[in-house]
């Protein structure tokens, strides 16, 4: 990045609703928000927002997609990291290991450290009731020397369908521990930090979620909801069958990604791609 696109991001950013509107974005990750979702948020005209948003674009720190009739936005996480490569590339005159905290932003921009740690993964829903549950299940079998699986939802039922409960009894998953929770306790300070964040349900990836700690990886993986669909007990039986196949194939496909060879960018695609069933 030279020093004249710099400026036109930094000038873009110089306005307290484009600055809110770029961090609302970061924050939601590839999936980003539709002009209407950021129009409501901030309680501004459509005229206003369309100026704002096309500043943003035109310097590189947003991309649009349209999808049917909306224009969806999202940021743009690669011209972010050229931007805060500009910014330290001379740090300490050739030495960015002296400017600490700064350069290890940059380095986190560019790839998915890892260092043998249990990766935690949050799995979201509305309800909390079924899919994120079976996820969270799911991972915490599939592979639990590498990950940890926790489950929550936007608008939680305060139950756990007694359906899904049966499935996962007899398929032996230890159940002890689950409940229907609000996803609002793992945006807390002393909560667990979360490395990747998944949403299972459409409605909850329209929503705007919390804030995590730790700026987590988030893509949307989208599956029939098993508790409202419409059938006689074998056909909904036969049906929450193939939702926990959906499930366990895409959750198959993430525990072994080669994780330590992919930069961020590269694992990113990747989220996106299980989620598009690719």
């Amino acid at each position: 990045m030279d020093g004249t696109k710099a400026v036109d991001a930094f000038g873009a950013l110089a306005h307290p609703y484009r600055l809110t509107i770029f961090r609302i974005l970061i924050r939601q990750g590839p999936n980003g928000r539709s002009a209407g979702q950021i129009a409501d948020f901030l309680g501004v005209a459509p005229s206003s927002l369309s100026f704002h948003l096309g500043q943003l674009e035109r310097a590189g720190l947003i991309r649009a997609r349209r999808h049917r009739r909306q224009i969806f936005y999202a940021a743009d996480i690669e011209g972010t990291r050229r931007l805060l490569a500009f910014l330290t590339e001379d740090c300490c005159n050739g030495h960015p290991d002296i400017c600490g905290e700064m350069a290890r932003l940059v380095e986190t921009c560019g790839g998915f450290g890892v260092d043998g740690k249990v990766f935690n993964v949050l799995f979201l829903c509305t309800g909390n009731s079924a899919r994120s549950v079976m996820a969270e299940c799911i991972i915490n079998r599939e592979a639990p020397e590498r990950f940890k699986g926790y489950s929550a939802g936007s608008h939680p039922s305060g139950k756990i369908d007694p359906a899904v409960l049966a499935l996962l009894e007899k398929s032996d998953f230890d159940t002890s521990t689950l409940r229907s929770k609000n996803w609002a306790e793992f945006a807390t300070d002393d909560a667990p930090q979360m490395d990747f964040v998944f949403t299972v349900c459409d409605n909850a990836a329209g929503e705007i979620c919390p804030i995590w700690p730790g700026q987590p990886m988030s893509a949307h993986w989208g599956v029939p909801d098993p508790v409202a669909f419409v059938g006689n007990a074998a056909e909904k039986q036969a049906h929450l069958g193939d939702v926990f196949r959906m499930l366990s194939n895409r959750i198959s496909i993430f525990v072994n990604l080669p994780i330590a060879s992919l930069d961020k960018l590269a694992l990113q695609r990747r989220l996106e791609e299980i989620g598009a069933g690719s």
